[in-house]
């Protein structure tokens, strides 16, 4: 349900759970074509609204988490009620456990959702939420709600993994990454300083210039001049602002985590959306825009894998 590029998938694997069928229901083209071209075997349905969970019967896992951008608090008219569409999906989940009935059921959602909604969905999925941090397990702080009938969920143990330990190159100025979303490729400094989202990383570089070497590619020195300000700047940080970032002594520009330390930071495997298998079975390149829409959108997959490995014990 809402299987994104089926981490879950990644995270039965990582935990020694065979799979004898695996079946996705999924939207996004891109996210299906990411699934499709890592688990070719995966059976992908569409959209949940049209769904028939009659023909699923004797699956033993339903795992899914709708859509987190209608009850985050980053959404300013989130949703607080059962009116809206965020708990129309929601719904398509509850049917399909209850249609289904399998062994196990996993719902994750934002630990951040207003307490009305955690309520609901714990009303209708009889079970009480357990909140879990990926920065137990990975390299980003993502707080996240797990409701499941799985028994005696504990906590991850801290694996101690930081940012630093990620990164192909460049130096963090935090121990954790901000959680990686769905948007991070518009990723400026400022969202990281300020928002306390979108972590950047520092990049040891000369001073010079890079590509065409016109204005917007030329790398200055702390040392020298600054550039010229933009008008209606206002303040002493004028619309450059103003930051205190502790680095070693040098020059540095700040650059975006790549695809493959955003993935990293979600415990994937290296390069696992690089590539797509399309609707129309052509292989393709997946651009980085869509690669960080496609990670930000997933499961941090040690976090899964967690949870299912409880399972696979109650199964023994």
């Amino acid at each position: 349900m809402f299987d994104g590029i089926s981490c879950g998938r990644v995270a039965l694997d990582r935990a020694g759970i065979a799979v004898n069928s695996y079946s996705a229901f999924e939207i996004d083209k891109m996210a299906r074509a990411v699934s499709r071209y890592n688990y070719p075997d995966i059976r992908q349905y569409g959209d949940v609204l049209n769904a028939d969970f009659n023909q699923f019967a004797g699956h033993d896992v339903v795992m899914g988490g709708s859509p987190c951008t209608f009850w985050s608090i980053s959404k300013s008219d989130r949703e607080i009620d059962k009116s809206g569409v965020g708990w129309k999906l929601f719904m398509k989940y509850v049917e399909a456990v209850r249609v289904i009935s399998p062994r196990f059921f996993i719902y994750e959602n934002v630990a951040s959702m207003h307490e009305n909604i955690r309520r609901y969905i714990s009303e209708e999925l009889g079970a009480e939420p357990i909140m879990i941090n990926s920065a137990l397990v990975s390299a980003q702080s993502r707080k996240r709600l797990y409701w499941t009938n799985i028994p005696n969920i504990t906590q991850p143990d801290d694996k101690g993994i930081m940012l630093k330990d990620v990164l192909t190159s460049g130096l963090p100025y935090q121990d954790k990454s901000h959680c990686i979303t769905a948007t991070y490729d518009g990723a400026v400094f400022w969202n990281s300083i300020t928002r306390r989202q979108r972590s950047m990383i520092a990049e040891p570089v000369r001073v010079g210039h890079f590509a065409s070497g016109g204005q917007g590619n030329r790398i200055y020195s702390v040392h020298s001049k600054c550039v010229s300000f933009m008008a209606q700047g206002g303040g002493r940080g004028g619309k450059v602002g103003l930051y205190k970032v502790d680095l070693p002594d040098g020059d540095y520009i700040i650059r975006k985590l790549t695809p493959v330390e955003a993935e990293r930071c979600q415990t994937l495997p290296d390069d696992y959306t690089a590539f797509g298998v399309h609707d129309n079975g052509k292989t393709k390149k997946i651009s980085t825009t869509q690669r960080y829409k496609c990670v930000g959108n997933g499961w941090t997959v040690d976090v899964i894998a967690h949870i299912l490995s409880h399972a696979r014990l109650e199964v023994i």
